[in-house]
């Protein structure tokens, strides 16, 4: 792979695997409060400090390029969690990491230490089977967990997926759900458990209880300039998916325009420190590297996503989407306790597929979250907009960010934690890279609220014939 460069880089990290103060307050208790009240008081402030003057040696270390120990790495992360560790302090432990990295023992120590700063569920153990689980580091148009849990259950593998929100161009799974007149995505874990052991399929909210460290750290990183670090990201995304107790986890790693990772080169570093984590903590973790330079598939909005979705596991999905449904399907199946192979994962896949077991397996899970899975009631946009060729050619290019901000602009994502989601719009594109079209032949239909919405749209939308 070639030596590591002098120069500081966002993605240093090695590669461990083969390329796959008193305030005025304080004082004034000094003042009217009993002897012991105020030897209690001294005492947490003294703690306080040398929680400070702890962890501004563990910065300075990382600062120097030096290596912490487990449990020093733990008691920052913990310390930090509980309040000891202030926010300006572990910014700059992140910065340090920024520019001199972690080793895989670090992250490792890291990951494991935000596991431990929650509740974990060994959900296997509950229900007596091995079970799988996947994630995707999020693209654009990317739905694939609501194809392959139906699938997957079909094939008699317990699925429970605990989901996130989106934020920006990138859509959540839990957003797509909701678009699901009367679908709950909030249960717990007792619902959870139960509903996998007798459906054999759960997709779910991540509760507040799990990981919190990761939580209050990634918040830290996003103002902090220091979200696009590979073992900070590694230990988020791991930290999440270890403490949710699969045994074995298949990654999606989205490569491109649309994806946090821009180059193969990259999104291969953060997927071989993902495997080593798996390794690390006794699970097995298989990464996919898949194209995010264009939408996955042809619907991008939150209830066009869904009713693709359900066409994919009936058998009559896009081409790229299906191929990427079922190669994941056919890993977690082959990871399963089914005994099979990667071949034998992709039949029994393509089966459950093109006999109905899957959709099947879709309705009941939808109907069990208290949704209704007829297609026909999920919320339609009043305009819908064709955009049109032009002229006669071959698209070369369908940018799957602008699509995806365009899609945003509609109001089909969110800005902010806070902002409110129409389910309704979005873009459906009809002509993909390599197409060969005439003048004059539909290229996308736009979905949105109203004429005035639609046409900033139009012009948002990035493909070339």
């Amino acid at each position: 792979m070639g030596p590591r460069s002098s120069r500081p880089s966002r993605w240093n990290a090695p590669r461990q695997l083969p390329a796959i103060g008193l305030d005025d307050a304080d004082d004034l208790a000094h003042t009217f409060i009993g002897h012991d009240r105020r030897r209690e008081i001294e005492r947490g402030q003294a703690g306080r400090r040398g929680h400070a003057l702890r962890a501004a040696e563990l910065i300075e270390r990382k600062r120097n390029g030096g290596e912490l120990t487990d449990t020093e790495v733990a008691e920052l992360v913990l310390g930090y969690t509980r309040g000891d560790v202030p926010d300006y302090q572990m910014a700059a432990w992140c910065m340090a990491v920024y520019f001199k990295g972690l080793t895989g023992r670090e992250t490792y120590a890291l990951t494991d230490a935000m596991v431990r700063s929650g509740d974990t569920l060994d959900l296997g153990a509950r229900l007596g089977r091995r079970t799988v689980d996947k994630h995707s580091t999020g693209g654009v148009g990317d739905k694939t967990s609501l194809a392959v849990g139906p699938i997957v259950a079909a094939c008699g593998v317990p699925f429970g997926k605990m989901s996130g929100r989106g934020l920006g161009h990138t859509g959540g799974t839990l957003d797509k759900l909701e678009s699901i007149p009367g679908l709950r995505v909030e249960l717990t874990i007792a619902e959870f458990v139960s509903q996998v052991r007798e459906v054999g399929l759960a997709i779910v909210g991540q509760t507040s209880d799990l990981v919190p460290a990761d939580k209050k750290l990634y918040a830290l990183r996003d103002v902090t300039a220091t979200v696009d670090i590979v073992p900070l990201i590694a230990s988020s995304i791991m930290s999440k998916k270890l403490a949710a107790g699969p045994d074995a986890v298949v990654l999606d790693v989205k490569v491109g325009d649309g994806a946090f990772m821009k180059t193969l080169d990259d999104a291969r570093i953060l997927a071989e420190q993902m495997v080593d984590l798996g390794k690390r903590a006794g699970r097995q973790v298989v990464c996919l590297l898949t194209d995010m330079d264009q939408p996955l598939g042809c619907a991008v909005g939150n209830a066009l996503e869904v009713r693709e979705a359900a066409e994919t596991v009936a058998g009559e999905g896009p081409s790229d989407f299906t191929e990427l449904v079922l190669a994941a399907c056919a890993r977690l199946l082959a990871l399963s306790d089914l005994g099979i192979d990667l071949d034998e994962g992709a039949r029994r896949a393509k089966t459950a597929m093109e006999d109905g077991s899957a959709t099947t397996a879709y309705e009941r899970w939808i109907r069990a979250q208290g949704g209704d899975p007829d297609l026909s009631v999920l919320p339609r946009a009043p305009v819908v907009r064709e955009i049109v060729a032009p002229r006669a050619g071959v698209v070369t290019r369908l940018g799957a960010h602008p699509i995806g901000i365009a899609s945003l602009e509609l109001g089909g994502g969110r800005r902010t934690k806070e902002d409110a989601i129409d389910h309704a719009v979005g873009i459906v594109c009809r002509a993909k890279r390599g197409h060969v079209i005439e003048a004059g032949q539909v290229l996308a239909d736009v979905h949105a609220r109203d004429d005035e919405s639609a046409n900033p749209a139009r012009s948002s939308r990035e493909a070339r014939a």
